[in-house]
């Protein structure tokens, strides 16, 4: 399966992902990355923070991003070349989050997509914000 060669794609073209966020989300991302700030996984500590309990680690909702790049828009076969992320909204353990991908601009002579890229929790709150680039796969590999 390959996703959408740089010719499939137009600007406005989407895909989202959905998932609500367990406390076993947060402990697992944890122990593959090494992050274990307090603030993320010890509740004591978070409590006297400003958020006053857990949030999800933000690079978790990145990897929500990066799902749909590789799976859905452009998909199978995209390479990831660039990503801005802005945190703008913590994530508790519970909030559903849907992460969004839109096609902005096609730089055909690059074989490059530029996307918007965001997550919104079940508030319609924008908890991160971003573009990223893109090679999507290449004529003739499908």
């Amino acid at each position: 399966m390959v996703g959408k060669r740089i010719d499939e794609l137009k600007v406005s073209d989407a895909a989202e992902f959905s998932k609500t966020i367990s406390e076993s989300d947060v402990y697992l991302y944890a122990g593959i990355t090494g992050d274990f700030n307090p603030a993320h996984i010890n509740e004591t500590y978070a409590a006297r923070t400003f958020f006053q309990t857990r949030i999800a680690h933000g690079m978790l909702l990145a990897g929500f991003i990066s799902s749909i790049l590789g799976n859905q828009l452009p998909g199978p076969g995209t390479i990831y070349v660039r990503q801005e992320l802005n945190f703008l909204a913590p994530v508790r353990i519970g909030d559903t989050i849907t992460a969004r991908a839109e096609v902005v601009e096609i730089i055909a002579e690059k074989n490059r997509v530029r996307l918007k890229t965001e997550c919104v929790n079940q508030d319609g709150t924008i908890v991160l914000g971003g573009e990223a680039i893109v090679s999507p796969p290449r004529a003739g590999k499908k």
